[in-house]
């Protein structure tokens, strides 16, 4: 393979540098809030100040011996992955039907599913708070889950019909054709090629419920306080470094869900690299 950077004229080089150095300074800029926060996880002081008087995990062990932060993080991995399965089910369901959908008010209908996340969130907590209130769904799991299930539904809408663009529906026709009963259909041939599409969605629902806070701060009771509501009470109330200590946690388990769905996009360009192949020879 010849090296492309040999061809550039010197106007190009150029420009490719500039574009490196603006996205390096980009990306320090997004990311540097970020390792200021680190370091004072590991303070040994009550206070969150720099420079750090010495290390310590003690922010760590006050979070993992709390039983006031264990809750909350029992909150949110509860909510997140109950309202994570509801939407891939809801997702899925929609995506499937808007794909084979042909009709002229289609864009009107992708446009109302996907509403919740061009909506400001604070509209979407009011709107949410006063539709579940009348029925007693605030301050319960329910009313949690169900709310975080509209927020988390059109991230799996988008990812899954991103993947049935490229879905050739002769292939169900085909199974039909043989006998096969429309959920084997599904089982066995439609969901092991959006399967891929379905876990992104999956990821980015379950990111998008476990980082929430402001329809928490609606509809939430005392019992379903959850990673972010507690974090959000604790910087107003009385701001402690184990709050850090709690958002380097929220930022791994961020980053291992971005490393996640980084290895399922390339294990699906793989697969496609190889069927290519083995349809070419």
């Amino acid at each position: 393979m010849s090296d492309n950077s040999s061809l550039r004229t010197p106007s190009q080089r150029i420009a490719w540098t500039a574009t490196i150095v603006v996205s390096t300074l980009v990306f320090i800029f997004l990311i540097a809030p970020i390792l200021a926060i680190m370091p004072l996880s590991f303070s040994s002081s009550s206070y969150l100040t720099y420079p750090l008087p010495g290390l310590s995990l003690r922010w760590y062990d006050d979070f993992v011996n709390s039983p006031r932060w264990m809750n909350s993080l029992k909150n949110s991995v509860i909510i997140g992955v109950a309202s994570t399965l509801l939407s891939m089910v809801l997702g899925t369901l929609a995506a499937l039907g808007l794909a084979q959908w042909k009709s002229r008010f289609k864009p009107l209908v992708l446009a109302f599913v996907l509403s919740p996340v061009v909506v400001p969130g604070v509209i979407t907590a009011v709107g949410l708070y006063f539709f579940f209130a009348p029925i007693g769904l605030t301050g319960s799991y329910l009313g949690l889950i169900l709310a975080h299930t509209a927020l988390a539904t059109p991230f799996v809408v988008i990812t899954v019909g991103a993947t049935l663009q490229s879905f050739d529906t002769n292939l169900a026709r085909a199974a039909a054709s043989l006998g096969a009963s429309p959920i084997y259909a599904f089982r066995r041939v439609i969901l092991p090629l959006i399967l891929p599409g379905l876990a992104s969605g999956a990821l980015f629902a379950f990111a998008t419920s476990f980082d929430e806070v402001v329809i928490v701060l609606f509809m939430a009771g005392p019992e379903q306080r959850t990673l972010p509501r507690e974090m959000f009470s604790g910087i107003r109330e009385n701001i402690s470094p184990t709050i850090t200590a709690a958002a380097v946690i929220l930022t791994t388990v961020s980053v291992i869900l971005l490393a996640t769905l980084e290895a399922l996009r390339r294990r699906n360009e793989r697969l496609k690299g190889s069927g290519g192949e083995d349809a070419g020879s």
